[in-house]
């Protein structure tokens, strides 16, 4: 027999107690926490909502984390924008090749979870894109730097093999 303390969460057993500890306390906040698709108020009619209205109260709306950290995360596809104005010689490969691995496997998982959040989705994908495009140009400055070098030794091989001709045409005429 449970203990009578004259509120309805006192009267439950002890089995739905194990089981649903905090149960009053969700009935309780469910009451006050509205959301577009569930008003605050329960038996009112559904009014229409403006714009602001339901971007205050969505579940990715302004109130939430899910509309901050996609907000400061483009800081960090700004910074990377930033560095298309370096030269490809200063740029990480490592570093761009983890904002875009970072970028393709957070914008998949941006449509796993719920709340679906399109904007968490665009920023990831924005950071894709811009690894992307600075891995590409690291990657087409390495390859040209190879074939360059492989024509300066070339070119280097040319002039000791000449030097070497002169020098030997010198001997050869001193002896």
């Amino acid at each position: 027999m449970s203990a009578r303390f004259g509120l309805r969460f006192g009267q439950q057993s002890a089995r739905q107690v194990a089981y649903k500890p905090f149960r009053f306390r969700q009935q309780i906040f469910r009451r006050w926490q509205g959301t577009a698709a569930n008003p605050a108020v329960e038996g009112a009619p559904a009014q229409p909502q403006s714009f602001f209205q339901r971007i205050w109260t969505s579940e990715v709306g302004v109130k939430t984390v899910h509309f901050w950290a996609p907000v400061m995360k483009w800081g960090v596809v700004l910074a990377g924008a930033s560095d298309f104005l370096r030269p490809a010689e200063k740029l990480s490969l490592t570093q761009n090749a983890a904002l875009m691995a970072t970028g393709s496997i957070w914008t998949r998982w941006c449509f796993v979870i719920r709340p679906q959040n399109m904007l968490l989705a665009a920023v990831n994908f924005c950071l894709f894109l811009v690894g992307t495009v600075q891995v590409s140009r690291i990657l087409t400055y390495r390859s040209s730097q190879k074939g360059s070098q492989t024509e300066a030794l070339k070119s280097m091989e040319k002039d000791i093999v000449d030097s070497a001709k002169g020098i030997e045409k010198k001997a050869e005429a001193k002896l």
